[in-house]
């Protein structure tokens, strides 16, 4: 996989969760935007929707060493409004995402020691697209909080 985001990061500790809210409008293969977490050049993740083969997905790319990527359709998302959660506790991060102002809904969980020096924050890519056609991502949130008490809610 490819670290090709730019993201605006800062310490992401354990036992907090780190969410944004972005406009999910896309039109060139592999626009995306969502979260980034980074503890190094060989441990991250990215979080969020992504335009893949014609179509919006939710998914997420996690790097410890080698990378994996999982995606899921989300078509109906397309120009709305996303919020895109990771919360931090014990030795995994848990990711959830959905609509604002709607239920967030399981994308993962991950593995991620507690030691781990990280950083966090909202991120924007179009690994494809030319250099003149440049991406825009709308951001309306990025906030932290305590992590969440429950896998599932």
């Amino acid at each position: 996989m490819h670290d090709t985001e730019n993201a605006l990061v800062a310490p992401f500790v354990h036992g907090s969760a780190v969410e944004v809210v972005f406009t999910a409008d896309f039109s060139e293969q592999f626009d995306q935007a969502g979260l980034f977490l980074v503890a190094g050049p060989e441990t991250w993740v990215k979080a969020g929707v992504e335009l893949s083969d014609g179509m919006l997905q939710l998914g997420a790319v996690v790097t410890h060493g080698v990378s994996d990527w999982s995606v899921s359709p989300v078509p109906e998302w397309r120009g709305e409004r996303v919020r895109v959660r990771a919360s931090w506790s014990e030795d995994a991060v848990t990711v959830r995402a959905g609509l604002d102002g709607g239920d967030v809904r399981f994308v993962r969980v991950l593995p991620w020691r507690p030691d781990l020096v990280t950083e966090a924050g909202p991120l924007a890519c179009s690994p494809t697209r030319g250099v003149e056609a440049r991406l825009t991502v709308r951001f309306h949130e990025w906030s932290t909080e305590p992590a969440d008490t429950s896998l599932h809610p």
